[in-house]
């Protein structure tokens, strides 16, 4: 059985969310991903992270954290995206297509849905005043 893992904190701001998204896919990657599997995780890792930051932290004062957790077991990368903010009102609501809560934002409202179909699971666990938890799943086919 092949495992790994790794963890990485980083400040809520948009300039980290690309750093997120290929520390993610650098991690990912000894798993020898087709460019389709590497660009689903990349996708899917910087929807979740920009959720934390736009959505999590919306007007919060302070510098907050984004957590990023990659756990790989044989064939399967497990990873997990989580902020301390606000948390989420309405989860099923959130996951509905085109849902935005920042539609002044020009948002699309399409990231849990974008997550849902570039990974195999998705969980989100999420208590107002505590913040948001994003777990994927999934399984390189090599």
């Amino acid at each position: 059985m092949t495992e790994n893992k790794m963890q990485l904190s980083f400040l809520a701001i948009s300039q980290n969310e690309s750093f997120a998204r290929a520390t993610a896919a650098a991690f990912a990657a000894q798993l020898n991903p087709t460019l389709v599997e590497i660009t689903e995780i990349k996708t899917a890792v910087s929807e979740a992270v920009t959720n934390a930051i736009i959505h999590g932290y919306d007007g919060m004062d302070g510098d907050h954290m984004v957590d990023l957790k990659c756990h790989i077991v044989d064939k399967d990368i497990f990873i997990e995206i989580s902020d301390s903010g606000k948390g989420i009102d309405d989860i099923d609501l959130a996951r509905e297509p085109l849902y935005t809560s920042k539609p002044e934002m020009e948002r699309s409202g399409m990231g849990f849905t974008v997550m849902e179909e570039f990974m195999d699971d998705m969980e989100v666990i999420s208590k107002i005043g505590a913040g948001t938890t994003i777990k994927l799943r999934k399984t390189l086919r090599q």
